[in-house]
């Protein structure tokens, strides 16, 4: 049986912050793990960049994700995701009905506006999702 690469997303409403800081992550711990994954991130009404905050709390974990972009989730097919997920700020399911994939939503709250201390806050809280996540998939595959 061979191994199949997993498809990962992260998404939230403007795609600047929160999925910005997950994708990062994402993308950090599983070249550290060695895991073969895909690694995305979208937003329902993208903001059109990577808030500044964002960038410079990730940078304080050694992770650069200011070469990232804002991206609509209507250019992707996300019946394709192995894993779709959505930081807490969606109004409903955004996954098509014929998805079979895992679908959750972490609730993590918006940091915009609310300080550099906050931002750190919640990209601690996303720090420790995305390693159970990644755990989770190493398992799976």
């Amino acid at each position: 049986m061979s191994k199949e690469r997993k498809k990962i997303i992260f998404v939230c409403v403007g795609n600047s912050c929160r999925s910005q800081m997950a994708e990062g992550f994402a993308r950090h711990y599983a070249k550290q793990m060695g895991l073969d994954v895909e690694i995305h991130s979208a937003g329902t009404q993208p903001a059109g960049y990577v808030h500044a905050d964002a960038i410079d709390v990730m940078r304080e974990k050694g992770i650069d994700i200011s070469q990232q972009s804002s991206k609509s989730v209507a250019s992707f097919d996300l019946r394709e995701f192995d894993y779709v997920i959505s930081m807490g700020c969606l109004e409903s399911n955004i996954c098509p009905a014929n998805f079979h994939g895992v679908s959750e939503d972490w609730g993590i709250p918006d940091p915009i506006g609310r300080g550099l201390e906050f931002y750190r806050q919640v990209r601690d809280m996303i720090e420790e999702r995305v390693r159970k996540l990644l755990e989770t998939v190493s398992r799976r595959a």
